[in-house]
């Protein structure tokens, strides 16, 4: 996402795509657990609004050190956002009986998202440490040893950390245009959690 939010022709197109199928993957999650009935629902799997989420804040970080008072506004109308996302169920009754994760999906929250912000605040980095390598595997490593420590403390098997494998390949990165795929991965998101999801409620328990 970040090498594609930095190569974009049209960074306001980028992030209204991402918005839309976040709120696309919100819908469907309402739709399967209302047809599809299981122990554990559909769940929580809307990878756009993270990504949605690091891009704006990316934009208004660099709006914000060409013009202070644009990207202030900016960053007050991402704060007005999450006000929002608190006042959804008493402006609108109808959404009191929905879980956080479905608000956020139309109110983009900092915190309740798949990963939360501190996958978010991992973009942002990656973003602008993206020409400095060694700052950036610094970066990248120290957050992988946060992941299995904070797993670990919490009872967990350790498997987040094995995201450390993925930096050799990140930095093998030339910087040259790759395959014209773009539309087949915002088909294939919801096209694999919808199945996975299909095949698990289909599964004796």
């Amino acid at each position: 996402m970040v090498q594609g939010y930095a190569h974009t022709r049209s960074r306001k197109r980028f992030l209204l795509r991402l918005y839309l199928m976040s709120v696309f993957m919100t819908v469907l999650g309402l739709v399967l657990d209302a047809r599809v009935p299981s122990e554990n629902g559909y769940g929580n799997h809307n990878i756009f609004l993270p990504l949605f989420l690091t891009g704006f804040l990316i934009s208004a970080v660099e709006l914000y050190r060409r013009d202070r008072k644009r990207g202030g506004l900016l960053l007050g109308a991402a704060a007005l956002v999450q006000v929002f996302y608190g006042l959804l169920p008493w402006l609108l009754p109808f959404t009191r009986g929905l879980s956080g994760d479905v608000l956020t999906g139309v109110a983009p929250n900092l915190a309740v998202n798949e990963y939360g912000f501190e996958f978010i605040a991992l973009g942002m980095a990656m973003y602008f440490l993206r020409e400095r390598r060694e700052d950036l595997s610094a970066v990248y490593l120290i957050f992988c040893i946060y992941q299995f420590s904070a797993e670990a403390l919490y009872g967990c098997f350790p498997v987040q950390w094995m995201m450390v494998l993925a930096l050799p390949l990140m930095l093998r990165y030339d910087g040259g245009k790759g395959r014209g795929w773009k539309w087949f991965f915002y088909v294939y998101y919801p096209a694999h959690t919808c199945l996975l999801f299909l095949l698990s409620a289909a599964l004796p328990s």
